[in-house]
């Protein structure tokens, strides 16, 4: 949804995740995630985290001043470096990254605030392949997340993100091992692309 935060207009993005109820006997999932994002910089003002991963629940409330470097999240205020973003806003970071300036094994480095810490993360850049997903064919730009090892995903390049070779950089399929398991994520809709889905070979 298009917002506003003291009369700045912000992207409000909602990530949500949970298990399926025959899987909560086992490992019980309700995560939510929210993020406030500048509509110029796409620098996030504000974050909310509210996650329960097998009991572990976690609640923080963060805001950021990108001009002082600051985070005040509930548990106090923690310096931050230059363009900060969370997690849900290194998403859309990640989707408006020029991949034609990176050849396939660089990292594109970007910082996050997660649980009251700066962490320097970074891409991979894969390059491009051909990807066949349950909605259809697409040309494809693939990279490699860091992520930070947590209750269940597994920390390092474990995980491949593919986003649609076009100017969208639509997120077509994500594929990673989790605490217990794994898995996989295809597309299944879009609406209100800004530009044609040039990417796309064929429907399913």
């Amino acid at each position: 949804n298009l917002e506003r935060i003291n009369g700045k207009p912000v992207y409000h993005f909602i990530g949500e995740g949970k298990s399926y109820s025959f899987f909560d006997k086992f490992f019980k999932v309700r995560d939510r995630y929210e993020s406030y994002v500048d509509t110029a910089s796409l620098l996030p003002y504000k974050f909310i985290r509210n996650v329960d991963e097998g009991g572990h629940k976690i609640y923080n409330n963060v805001s950021f001043n990108q001009t002082t470097n600051t985070a005040t999240s509930t548990n106090g205020v923690f310096k931050i470096t230059n363009c900060m973003q969370d997690v849900v806003s290194s998403m859309y970071y990640a989707r408006n990254i020029n991949f034609d300036k990176y050849k396939p094994g660089d990292k594109i480095p970007f910082d996050m605030f997660l649980d009251d810490e700066v962490n320097h993360l970074y891409l991979r850049y894969m390059g491009k392949e051909i990807v066949k997903t349950r909605y259809g064919k697409f040309h494809s730009i693939k990279f490699k997340p860091l992520l930070l090892k947590g209750t269940m995903f597994e920390g390092g390049e474990k995980m491949n993100v593919w986003v649609s070779d076009d100017e969208n950089h639509l997120a077509l399929r994500v594929e990673s091992p989790i605490s217990v398991g794994s898995i996989k994520v295809d597309m299944m809709g879009y609406k209100n692309l800004k530009y044609p889905l040039t990417s796309m070979i064929s429907s399913r």
